[in-house]
């Protein structure tokens, strides 16, 4: 994200070599004027569309909804918490990213920094990385239904579908994506959750909650089959970033 922060805020700024915060003006009357950069408010509005940018744009989006599912499918409640998953899905997101916002340096932030570009060239040179990330997860259906609800039929190729088509293709594919792991994940514990309450049924046990006796077990086996790494690992493997 901070690839886009260092993209997005210098757009009405042509190879700024410095940041001025406040400028002072002298007044008429002796006094002193302050006055806020213009580009510190660019950036205050950069730092305001960066949760957008990361959930729209990165692995963030499947990777917190399939985490989601699975703490509703260990039925384990709040455990783990909000904070934790996040904080889990930022750093997997990362860990995904990673690859891709390289890509991005070397291409544009990097000669930027340097002063060998400007802003306007290293925004066009550090896109095509993300947008090749965003290509390879969307669905051919689902970019050429906003394509279709665009009327922009007169595009030949999925390299001059801008990004106000693609992102919003992208997101809906990463959330049907995230279901799909979602479902596969549920089933085994939807499972135990059946056999526990046939159980209890036959027994004539039914004032006691399945819940009560079946967390144990949904636990156990998340735990035996090493539960946390493997979902990890389908995450990561899941997107391509090569």
């Amino acid at each position: 994200m901070m690839v886009l922060l260092t993209l997005l805020f210098p757009l009405g700024v042509e190879a700024a070599p410095g940041l001025q915060a406040v400028q002072v003006t002298a007044a008429p009357d002796g006094g002193k004027t302050y006055t806020v950069s213009i580009q510190v408010l660019a950036l205050m509005t950069a730092l305001t569309l960066l949760p957008a940018l990361l959930l729209s744009m990165t692995a963030f989006t499947r990777i917190i909804v399939v985490l989601a599912i699975l703490r509703q499918a260990l039925g384990t409640g709040q455990t783990p918490n909000n904070q934790i998953l996040l904080g889990v899905s930022l750093m997997l997101t990362f860990f995904i990213m990673l690859p891709v916002f390289d890509k991005a340096y070397q291409a544009g932030i990097g000669p930027y920094l340097e002063e060998k570009i400007e802003a306007g060239v290293a925004l066009e040179r550090a896109l095509p990385p993300l947008r090749a990330f965003m290509l390879r997860q969307t669905r051919e259906s689902d970019l050429a239904l906003f394509v279709r609800l665009s009327g922009r039929e007169d595009l030949e190729s999925v390299e001059q579908v801008p990004l106000s088509l693609l992102v919003p293709a992208f997101m809906t594919s990463e959330l049907k994506t995230a279901f799909q792991i979602g479902f596969l994940l549920f089933l085994p514990f939807l499972v135990i959750d059946l056999v526990v309450a046939s159980v209890l049924m036959s027994m004539g046990m039914m004032m006691l909650s399945p819940v009560i006796i079946s967390l144990p077990f949904k636990l156990m086996l998340f735990v035996l089959v090493d539960g946390w790494a493997l979902v990890m690992e389908t995450l990561a493997a899941s997107f391509y970033t090569v």
